[in-house]
């Protein structure tokens, strides 16, 4: 048995027009996020934590911001494909610990609801899924609310 570890970024401006979504889950909030799919911060650094580990390279690559057929893509469409993608590879998910960096929204009354979607999508325990939630202290383009950014870090095992 292998084990290989990946980690994940991405940040998303926050705008106006938009839905807020983080982790698969629709947070009340007057702005949300841009992007060339829902722009789910948490679920795009979790799918490139997956696919660093599995030595895949990156979302980008997968899942080009130039295709049009996937304008808007759900990002748990696009963490369900990574999926397909390591388990053609022999892999599968040992665990996944995420952090959401931002002011606002405030997040810790949904973080359930993400880890639910992470497991669920990710097919794997829910008890394999840790997600935080974490703010900068007004710092930075986070602080002043200006985006919202995510890092996730996985564990893989080959079949």
């Amino acid at each position: 048995m292998m084990i290989k570890v990946g980690q994940g970024f991405d940040v998303h401006q926050l705008v106006n027009g938009r839905k807020c979504i983080i982790g698969g889950v629709e947070i009340p909030f007057h702005k949300g996020l841009d992007g060339h799919s829902d722009a789910d911060v948490l679920l795009h650094a979790i799918a490139d934590a997956i696919c660093g580990a599995a030595g895949l390279g990156d979302i980008g690559k997968h899942f080009p911001n130039t295709d049009p057929s996937i304008k808007n893509i759900d990002s748990r469409d696009i963490l369900k494909k990574v999926i397909l993608l390591i388990q053609e590879k022999k892999y599968s998910i040992i665990n996944i610990d995420a952090t959401v960096i931002c002011e606002l929204p405030k997040l810790a009354a949904y973080i359930d609801l993400m880890k639910n979607n992470i497991a669920l999508d990710c097919n794997i325990d829910i008890h394999a899924v840790n997600v935080k939630a974490t703010t900068t202290e007004t710092l930075g383009f986070a602080g002043r609310g200006e985006g919202i950014a995510a890092q996730a870090i996985c564990l893989l095992e080959s079949k």
